[in-house]
């Protein structure tokens, strides 16, 4: 295991939060992985220099996000990269009474078809990229097939927005909040709110993506106009027309998104 590095003063925010975020923030860099104990309350407490309440809430916290996991002996270790997202999934049956369990198994559908036929061609998987874009692709299709006019309005409003944002001044942030607006519509025309939730976990992390992206020369005028095809496919109520137009317009995202990071 890779020696921590030091923890940052904390300013004025409630104690726990910061003690909590910075021990995330650990783990994110991988100077914690999973299995790894966490260093013990005491440790905790003289690190950083608080109550050992504090400590012992920011623990609870991160416990309770999936996280960190309980071991022997009263200690913590981190927990699996998927648990996170298992505990979110499990609180939203819990919370969220209308999720049901077609809900679920058309959330599965849509994840698990589109990643058997990408392991087939490709022998290996290409995790979040490859998962991303199959979800999209099918969340465009059952959209086609579901949208309100509301909905379609508001497909309308974001491609509008980015079109605005773009004449008057370019590549700001603007243009990624309605490149995101876009997408979630979508998701949320598909009426499966698991899919929503899904959609909403991976926001930032696509919005670093898009930040990349928007700064490639012709990639935003590209954008706007792979959006209007979408839009077109699923204003017909084409399945087909939806999902290939998506599927188009996010493998030009994703040859953006490489050059984006060549050239950061």
């Amino acid at each position: 295991m890779e020696t921590p590095q030091s923890f940052q003063p904390l300013d004025r925010r409630k104690v726990y939060e910061q003690v909590a975020e910075q021990l995330l923030a650990q783990i994110g860099a991988r100077h914690l992985v999973s299995g790894d104990p966490l260093p013990s309350e005491r440790e905790l407490t003289e690190s950083f220099g608080v109550g050992r309440s504090s400590i012992r809430e920011a623990l609870r916290m991160l416990e309770s996000q999936g996280v960190i996991t309980s071991a022997n002996g009263g200690t913590f270790v981190v927990a699996e990269a998927a648990n996170p997202l298992n505990s979110s999934l499990q609180l939203v049956f819990a919370l969220h009474g209308d999720t049901s369990v077609h809900d679920l198994f058309e959330l599965r559908r849509i994840i698990d078809c589109e990643a058997a036929a990408i392991a087939a061609e490709r022998h290996t998987p290409e995790h979040v990229a490859a998962l991303d874009a199959a979800t999209d692709e099918m969340a465009a299709a059952l959209a086609a097939e579901r949208r309100t006019d509301e909905q379609l309005a508001a497909l309308d409003e974001a491609i509008d927005e980015m079109e605005q944002t773009l004449e008057a001044n370019g590549r700001d942030q603007r243009f990624v909040d309605a490149d995101l607006r876009f997408h979630l519509t979508i998701a949320e025309a598909t009426g499966n709110r698991l899919l929503v939730y899904s959609m909403q976990a991976a926001r930032d992390v696509v919005r670093r993506a898009l930040e990349q992206v928007v700064n490639v020369p012709r990639s935003p005028e590209s954008a706007i106009v792979e959006h209007r095809a979408v839009r077109e496919a699923i204003a017909a109520s084409n399945p087909d027309w939806a999902r290939n137009a998506m599927r188009e317009h996010l493998e030009r995202v994703e040859r953006d998104a490489e050059k984006g990071v060549s050239n950061g």
